[in-house]
């Protein structure tokens, strides 16, 4: 099974970096210049994008090592709360700080879905655009670290 989730989040991972790289000169400018209506609407296709992203990996890691995944109104909180706790015969996959910051993404996510483009704000959006990047890099750790953990392990979801 870890094999076959490891294979998962690699291929999701070369798509978040694919997503930000083609987002990168919009990024760019946007950290200088304020965007405009559309580019605000591009990035927050963007943001949403990005954290679906890091939820697909979460959802191979419940499915595949869990035997399970959340259900109901509120699976998605739930999805991210169980990746900062051990698991069925796995260890956390991140860390506290981590799922701190991508509540941030998951909360500009259920924003992005009930919202009209023209209620975007780019002083919320700023940080989570501009940071997109670096919560990449600590993902990338944080998952290297789990399955480097999880690799040596004897356990298997029952």
């Amino acid at each position: 099974m870890w094999d076959k989730v490891r294979e998962a989040a690699k291929l999701e991972r070369l798509q978040l970096r694919r997503l930000l790289d083609e987002y990168r000169p919009l990024v760019d400018r946007c950290a200088a210049n304020a965007p405009s209506h559309f580019e605000l609407a591009a990035l927050s296709a963007m943001l949403h994008s990005f954290y679906t992203g890091v939820e697909n990996i979460f959802k191979r890691i419940a499915v595949d090592l869990d035997g399970r995944t959340p259900r109901g109104d509120v699976w998605h909180r739930q999805l991210l709360d169980s990746m900062k706790a051990p698991g069925r015969g796995r260890p956390a996959v991140v860390s506290e700080e981590l799922a701190t910051n991508l509540d941030d993404y998951l909360t500009f996510r259920h924003f992005f879905r009930h919202a009209y483009t023209f209620d975007l704000r780019w002083d919320r959006m700023k940080p989570l655009v501009l940071g997109c990047e670096e919560t990449l890099r600590i993902l990338e750790s944080e998952l290297d670290r789990f399955f480097a953990a999880g690799s040596g392990s004897t356990h298997e979801p029952e």
